[in-house]
């Protein structure tokens, strides 16, 4: 069982950057960021293989960053906050490499509790 741990969530102002990281504690092959807001639904942020390659959502594209190393941990790079960014951020990880599904969340093994980020105006 892969145990995930994310940090790095807070409070920023509108227009600011935070920098999201996710601790692995074993070998995981696509790994995920999803977040939800108050009242809404779990909607998918950003995924990266493997092989390095990502894809994000079309919210977020130019904005964020999703990176990983060599040693289990993931981190996301989010600039030019906005406050229709604020939500709890969640780490996902799969047991296997995912294609085209890999944006949808119930094909994910492993999940973090979760960080804040809050974007005010």
């Amino acid at each position: 069982q892969v145990q995930l741990v994310e940090s790095g969530g807070g409070l920023v102002q509108a227009g600011g950057s935070l920098r999201l990281s996710c601790a692995a504690s074993g070998r995981t092959f696509t790994m995920a960021w999803f977040r939800q807001a108050p009242g809404k639904e779990r909607e998918f942020v950003a995924r990266i293989n493997l092989s390095g390659s990502t894809t994000y959502a079309d919210s977020v594209k130019g904005r964020f960053t999703i990176s990983r190393d060599n040693k289990n941990t993931m981190y996301l790079q989010m600039v030019s906050l906005k406050p229709e960014d604020t939500a709890v951020y969640y780490c996902a990880a799969s047991k296997i490499s995912l294609g085209t599904n890999s944006a949808v969340s119930v094909v994910y093994d492993y999940w973090g509790p979760g960080t804040q980020v809050t974007v005010s105006s």
